[in-house]
């Protein structure tokens, strides 16, 4: 009897759990999105605003929403812990594998729109070592 109380009291405080994960996952995304919808008004109304600025607030938003998919799917595995009968271990594969391919493409697409501007500052600080060494070259040679 004493062991079915503390079943019941443990499976109560993971649905709490679960229920706290999930509503860290929907603030960070409420927060995100806010954040990038501020970002791109104030963008929108700048005349002078560089195209990567854009990206940049794009790219933001998707690593906030790549950490929330994972605060979801920690939330899922905690719920399936609490009734795990064969049934919620199927949805929870289900759920593991769209959120797993959702993290997977939003991270490439990250990746991708993020390797430009690094190539471009990585090319800058290149360039800036190289200048400076011509530099250092022609005041040694003199």
């Amino acid at each position: 009897m004493e062991s079915l109380h503390l079943l019941d009291i443990s499976k109560q405080v993971i649905e709490y759990l679960a229920r706290g994960v999930e509503f860290a996952a929907a603030l960070i995304i409420a927060i995100a999105a806010a954040r990038a919808t501020w970002q791109s008004l104030r963008l929108l109304f700048s005349a002078d605003a560089p195209p990567e600025a854009k990206v940049a607030v794009r790219l933001t938003l998707g690593r906030w929403l790549a950490v929330a998919l994972e605060f979801e799917l920690a939330a899922d595995v905690l719920n399936t812990a609490v009734t795990p009968t064969w049934s919620d271990i199927e949805k929870l594969a289900a759920i593991a594998a769209l959120r797993t391919a959702l993290n997977y493409f939003l991270e490439k697409e990250i990746r991708e729109e993020s390797q430009p501007g690094q190539k471009k500052a990585e090319a800058t600080v290149a360039n800036s070592t190289d200048s400076s060494q011509q530099t250092h070259l022609s005041h040694g040679s003199s």
